[in-house]
């Protein structure tokens, strides 16, 4: 088998053999003298593989960390969370251990936030309601916060933003599908 640097390869040449050569002639060509090779199964998560890898060995001139797919950055959540635990700190403080949000005591109450099933991450809605746009957001839990007020499914969020006795939230409410493509959320059920 012809060596990697070698000009008439008459080998197929992979994406790893040819980012071996252009090292090999780039500005790292000086730099190293040796490499690892690692071998997987597939390749659906190199990318990943050699994020973590750079950002184990941070090797010297290199300037790239290289990205993680589908990752989450936790500091929201984290400052979230310490915001929730100051609040019931401060409660206990004050001597007002167990009061809850108004309406968090009726979804704590109820089987659960209908739209838990349909979700895995938030999402925004929006609906129009005689020529005013309505935003209401539906957490990662399922539950959806309009106006400051949580409501644990789509009708009770539209009749509070409706004001009217009843109201059916999966035609009222939109979701933004695809950037531009506002569907009702009835959508998400078939």
């Amino acid at each position: 088998m012809p060596f990697i640097g070698e000009e008439n390869s008459t080998t197929l040449v992979s994406p790893v053999t040819s980012r071996l050569r252009h090292h090999l002639r780039d500005r790292h060509q000086d730099s190293w003298d040796r490499f690892s090779v690692y071998l997987t199964i597939g390749d659906t998560h190199l990318k990943e593989l050699e994020a973590l890898i750079l950002r184990i060995v941070k090797p010297t001139g290199n300037k790239v960390k290289g990205k993680f797919a589908k990752c989450e950055d936790i500091r929201k959540k984290f400052a979230r969370d310490v915001r929730r635990n100051q609040r019931e700190e401060l409660r206990a403080l004050l001597g007002k251990v167990g009061v809850k949000e108004k309406n968090e005591e009726a979804v704590s109450d109820s089987k659960g936030p209908v739209l838990a099933t349909y979700i895995t991450a938030s999402i925004n809605l929006r609906a129009i309601f005689k020529g005013k746009t309505l935003v209401a957001r539906v957490r990662r839990d399922g539950l959806i916060r309009f106006k400051g007020e949580v409501y644990r499914s789509p009708s009770l969020a539209a009749v509070a933003a409706c004001k009217r006795a009843t109201c059916n939230g999966w035609t009222f409410w939109k979701y933004e599908r695809a950037p531009g493509d506002w569907v009702a959320l009835n959508e998400l059920r078939r």
